[in-house]
């Protein structure tokens, strides 16, 4: 027995010894944002009855069985996340290693160090972490989120919006956000065989949004898209406040340079003059807007400003200053200008919505002649408009006279036609009264003859009529006579026919004997007929007494 428990003491004493060396020794705590990295070192000391443990291949992960041992000394790709874990640091080799963390606003470049050299001409790794065969930077870029990465196999590099400024150009990489009004011109640095897009300047525009850019793969190009205006003027004279100041005429007095757009004419005045554009950049347009020019202002300074100053130059010193001044040529001088400029905007694929020549400074000593001219050939269509306005309100006078004398004329002429159709309708009113009185009287008279013959007729028919009752009477007494045979018979009949319905006949008959001796039984044959009649009404019967 002793034995027994010496053998569990130790036994025991083993097992806490272990424990207490687990616990202590072996646990090691990995805290939450951290992962376990382990690399394999094989046994502390050379065992013979082990055998020797191969290493890893270099720039490759050690190998494991099935059941996640390891099968060569070098690092264990697969890397443990937060909680205790339980290894022998005599066998491993142990080190914590941080997530790697991207915040918003901010992208991760992941470098590939493990893997065969890209093949000639490639700069880019395709694939996901864990998954490339090639060493270099991977074409994915990683947006905000926290990312287990094992330092052995992929370098993590975390940045910001990057903004390239080369010449006019701002190429945009790391978190690019393209804002509303805006579309973003993306440039490839080199082809991408997943989607077949090739290096240079992509015809697709990104809308507006957030986009993480590889800076070894695309640039972004930021453009302004729908229109602007542009005006170019002359500078005008103000006084003290600030107020234009203005010549006789009424025009505003311009300075002594030569502002706005200033040309000569062809008859050697000097002309200057006021310009409005509406212009702009449509998104399919923007990538041609950022190859041709760089970028959005210089459209404006080496296309749209030029072009407004060559083109009014051109087309306005072809005229004399009278021809800018008259309405007609000068209107055609405007749509000529603004029609060549639309041209040329189309041919640098940007849009123009209005080009507007909004004044022409004429000179004064130019102006002021044809001016007055025209004030006089006003004035003399003035004088005869009021000439002919004057002659009109005689004619309207007349006319309102005559409308007047017509108008009494008629009120007369229409008192004549109602007083003559007043007396006509009396006199047909009288005649129309006694022809009724006519036609009454005579159906007053027919009336009369036809009752006095109703009453002749009514009383022949009378007098025939109880003629014939007579004499059908007669004709009845003498058939019922001779039907019954006799008058006698017939006077029975007659009487018969008038005795009541319900009469009750009563026949006692009286045998031999005396009526006295019979009494009784007429006596209560009376009695029986009383008590009868006191009952409910029922149907009449009659008792007949027969003796013998």
């Amino acid at each position: 027995m002793a034995k027994i428990a010496v053998g569990l003491m130790i036994v025991f004493f083993l097992f806490a010894a272990w424990g207490m060396f687990e616990w202590t020794v072996n646990r090691i705590y990995v805290p939450v944002g951290q992962s376990l990295q382990l690399r394999y070192k094989g046994p502390p000391l050379p065992l013979p009855f082990l055998g020797a443990m191969p290493p890893a291949t270099p720039g490759e992960f050690a190998q494991v069985d099935e059941n996640g041992n390891a099968k060569q000394v070098g690092i264990l790709e697969q890397m443990r996340g937060p909680g205790r874990h339980f290894y022998n640091p005599f066998w491993w080799e142990r080190k914590l290693v941080d997530d790697v963390v991207v915040e918003k606003g901010e992208v991760a470049i992941a470098t590939s160090k493990m893997g065969t050299p890209l093949p000639k001409g490639e700069f880019l790794v395709d694939g996901d972490l864990g998954e490339t065969k090639y060493k270099g930077i991977l074409r994915k870029v990683f947006g905000p989120g926290r990312y287990r990465v094992n330092p052995y196999a992929y370098e993590m590099n975390v940045i910001k919006t990057q903004i390239d400024v080369s010449g006019t150009q701002k190429k945009h990489t790391g978190w690019v956000e393209i804002e509303t009004g805006y579309v973003g011109v993306v440039t490839n640095l080199t082809d991408n065989p997943l989607t077949g897009a090739k290096k240079g300047i992509q015809q697709d525009v990104f809308p507006p949004g957030i986009y993480p850019i590889n800076p070894r793969e695309q640039q972004i190009d930021i453009v302004e898209v729908g229109y602007r205006e542009k005006s170019i003027t002359a500078n005008l004279q103000r006084d003290r406040n600030g107020d234009l100041l203005f010549d006789k005429s009424g025009e505003p007095m311009l300075t002594d340079d030569d502002s706005g757009i200033a040309f000569p004419s062809n008859d050697g005045f000097t002309i200057q003059m006021d310009f409005t554009a509406i212009w702009g950049i449509m998104p399919d347009q923007a990538p041609t807007v950022i190859s041709k020019f760089g970028n959005v202002d210089s459209v404006e300074t080496k296309v749209v400003v030029p072009q407004i100053e060559s083109i009014c130059r051109n087309q306005g010193s072809r005229l004399g200053a009278v021809d800018l001044l008259i309405g007609e040529s000068r209107q055609k001088f405007q749509e000529e200008t603004s029609h060549e400029f639309q041209n040329v905007l189309d041919d640098k694929d940007v849009t123009l919505l209005y080009g507007l020549v909004r004044h022409i400074y004429i000179p004064q000593e130019v102006r002021l002649p044809i001016q007055e001219s025209f004030i006089a050939d006003e004035k003399k269509l003035t004088r005869e408009q009021q000439q002919i306005t004057t002659r009109t309100e005689g004619l309207l006078v007349e006319e309102t006279q005559k409308v007047e004398l017509e108008g009494e004329r008629v009120v007369a002429e229409t008192d004549k036609l109602v007083e003559e159709a007043l007396a006509e309708g009396e006199k047909t009113v009288g005649e129309t009264e006694a022809e009724t009185l006519k036609l009454v009287a005579a159906i007053d008279r027919q009336a009369a003859e036809i009752e006095a013959e109703a009453t002749i007729v009514l009383g022949e028919a009378k007098a025939t009529a109880e003629q014939m009752v007579a004499e059908a009477k007669a004709d009845k007494f003498g058939l019922a006579v001779e039907a019954f045979g006799s008058g006698a018979a017939y006077n029975q009949w007659v009487f018969a026919t008038g005795l009541p319905e319900d009469i009750d006949l009563q026949t006692i008959y009286a045998g031999e004997g005396t009526f006295w001796t019979d009494l009784k039984g007429m006596t209560e044959t009376l009695l029986g007929k009383q008590v009868n009649e006191s009952r409910p009404a029922s149907k009449p019967s009659t008792t007949r007494t027969t003796g013998r």
